[in-house]
């Protein structure tokens, strides 16, 4: 194998694909990025066996042929090599050796062979639907904060995405929640996604193709099966495993009677809330509390080390007099996805669970437990 490269075009498909290689791990190959050259592009693929990159870059190809190689070190080598040049790579006789110029710069990289390296791809995926990378943006921003951390239940440790029927009309939804909170996100169900099984997408994955669509082409493909879904777009393809678990009845989460309704700028809310929070540095559930009488909300928090806050915050209400208390972590988070001027809170008592809605957008909703403060 011997190709040239222009470093810039090398280091932007590295920098994606090498997130995806663990820095620990006991499996040698998985550090390795497999580089097969063929035609007019060099193709780089990484995995972790549960998560699969692969990224084609256009290259001079003098000789084709396949290796892999230390994925961290060979994305640290290119990204301290000056802007504009360009990279030489030459598989050495023997396959164990890649040679790696640029200037006057010369490296040896131990490579290992490509039989070695898993392929998690060669899957069928049975429905392949599209979605504008804006709509795939909005599904995973507006869930992706209310995913769960905790490995004991790791059903939750995802978005799930799923089809459901909500007065004659086919919708994708999805939805994210930790026990804490819970966040869904609605929008039409595209045309060959009928059918499709209801899936968790991991946490990992969903940061990974959140990275990679920032500035994605204008359409994303979708291939998924009740195991794996994959990501195709630009010259860019992601193959992911799913989670292998069920998804709890998460209807049953969002109440269905609560009567006191609060209206407010979501921005005026957020900002407050930041602001009183800050007394609470150390206080890990950073708890704040709601008291809504007559026009009025005052947002207030107590700290035993460092003090006390306290803010106003004009809203429209139906003479909503309570006091309930919130982790301030998971109001800025839900309020940060609002981008309408208004937003509605919906309450019960201080004891229940509280719906959170943007009065511009019907197709998000968020449901968040109270505190006891």
């Amino acid at each position: 194998m011997k190709l040239t490269i222009n470093r810039s075009d090398l280091m932007r498909a590295l920098s994606h694909v090498q997130s995806v290689v663990e820095r620990r791990n006991t499996i040698p190959i998985l550090a390795n990025v497999k580089m097969e050259a063929s035609g007019d592009a060099l193709k780089l693929t990484t995995t972790d066996m549960d998560l699969e990159i692969n990224e084609s870059v256009a290259a001079k190809i003098a000789q084709e042929g396949t290796t892999t190689a230390p994925a961290q070190t060979l994305h640290d080598i290119v990204r301290k090599l000056p802007d504009g040049s360009d990279v030489e790579m030459t598989l050495e006789p023997g396959g164990s050796t890649m040679t790696v110029k640029a200037g006057r710069s010369v490296f040896k990289l131990s490579c290992l062979p490509i039989s070695d390296f898993p392929d998690i791809s060669s899957d069928n995926l049975d429905v392949t639907f599209t979605l504008p990378a804006a709509d795939l943006r909005a599904i995973i921003d507006k869930t992706k904060f209310a995913m769960s951390t905790e490995e004991t239940r790791y059903y939750l440790n995802g978005i799930y995405l799923h089809a459901i029927e909500k007065d004659g009309v086919a919708l994708l939804c999805a939805v994210a929640t930790d026990g804490h909170r819970l966040a869904k996100f609605e929008m039409p169900l595209p045309e060959s996604a009928a059918g499709m099984p209801g899936i968790i997408i991991p946490r990992k994955t969903v940061g990974e193709i959140r990275k990679l669509v920032e500035d994605a082409a204008d359409v994303i493909s979708i291939s998924l099966s009740a195991s794996k879904i994959r990501f195709a777009f630009d010259h860019i393809v992601m193959t992911s495993k799913l989670i292998d678990g069920t998804f709890p009845d998460y209807q049953k989460v969002i109440p269905q009677g609560n009567d006191k309704v609060i209206e407010l700028n979501p921005k005026a809310f957020s900002a407050a809330i930041d602001r009183v929070a800050t007394i609470m540095t150390a206080d890990k559930s950073r708890a704040v509390k709601l008291a809504v009488n007559g026009q009025n909300m005052v947002i207030s928090a107590n700290s035993p080390d460092a003090g006390s806050a306290n803010e106003d915050v004009s809203i429209t209400n139906d003479n909503v007099e309570m006091e309930i208390g919130f982790n301030s972590r998971y109001l800025l988070d839900i309020t940060s996805q609002i981008e309408g001027e208004g937003c509605r809170v919906v309450l019960a008592d201080s004891s229940s669970p509280t719906i959170i809605e943007d009065l511009a957008d019907s197709s998000s909703l968020y449901v968040i437990m109270p505190l006891r403060v």
